[in-house]
C-alpha cells in the first residue's frame, strides 16, 4: 500500500489510472523533458507507472503522484527511488521529480520533495539521499539546494547511459545525510 502524505498545500498520493494520460502528455513536453534523455510515448511512459508501483512493492518508498486539491488532480510525480545499478555513486537512494509545465514556478517540487526526504529518513530509516541531474539544469538544482543538499563536486558524472559528447552527460551530484536533515 503506498501511504498518502500531506503538505500545506499538495497531496502526494498512489497512482490512479486516471493519471497516466496526463502523466503520458508531461513526457512529451519538450520543455519538461529537455534536461531527461527525452520524449516518453505513451508505452514507455504507462511502464514507467507501473515500474514506479512495483518500487513501492518491493522497497516500502517509491514515486508517488502529486496533486494540487481544489487546483488540479494531478501535476506529477514526486518520490523516492533507488538508483539503477551502473552509476558511480550506488548503491543509492534518489530524490526526484517531474512535473508538468504549468506546475512550475509555485514551489511544488520543493514542498514535495522536501515531504518525500522526510519520509525517506523518518518512515523508510534511510541514512542518505542523493539528488543528480545535467549540469545546465538550472531548476532542479535549484531544488536540491533549497532542500539543503550539499553538492557533492567530487562525486559528479559523466552519465554512462548517455554518448560521449551529448551535452547532457556530464551530471551533478548532491547529498543530504540524514544526519544533517532539517524540515
Amino acid at each position: 500500500m503506498v501511504p498518502a502524505v500531506h503538505t500545506e498545500r499538495l497531496v502526494l498520493r498512489a497512482w490512479r489510472p486516471e493519471d497516466q494520460a496526463a502523466f503520458a502528455a508531461l513526457n512529451t513536453d519538450p520543455e519538461v523533458v529537455e534536461y531527461l534523455a527525452g520524449p516518453l510515448d505513451r508505452a514507455a511512459s504507462d511502464a514507467l507507472v507501473s515500474a514506479y508501483g512495483a518500487h513501492w512493492a518491493a522497497e516500502g518508498f517509491g514515486m508517488w503522484a502529486v496533486e494540487v486539491p481544489g487546483v488540479a488532480a494531478f501535476v506529477g510525480s514526486v518520490g523516492l527511488r533507488r538508483v539503477p545499478a551502473g552509476l558511480p555513486f550506488t548503491p543509492a537512494v534518489e530524490v526526484a521529480w517531474r512535473l508538468a509545465r504549468r506546475s512550475w514556478g509555485h514551489g511544488y517540487a520543493t514542498e514535495a520533495a522536501r515531504a518525500a526526504l522526510t519520509f525517506g529518513f523518518d518512515t523508510a530509516d534511510l541514512d542518505e539521499v542523493v539528488s543528480f541531474t545535467t549540469v545546465g539544469n538550472a531548476r532542479s538544482r535549484g531544488v536540491m539546494e533549497r532542500l539543503g543538499m550539499t553538492r557533492d563536486a567530487d562525486g559528479d558524472f559523466e552519465h554512462p547511459q548517455l554518448a560521449d559528447g551529448d551535452p547532457l552527460r556530464p551530471h551533478v551530484l548532491y547529498r543530504q545525510p540524514r544526519a544533517t536533515w532539517q524540515r
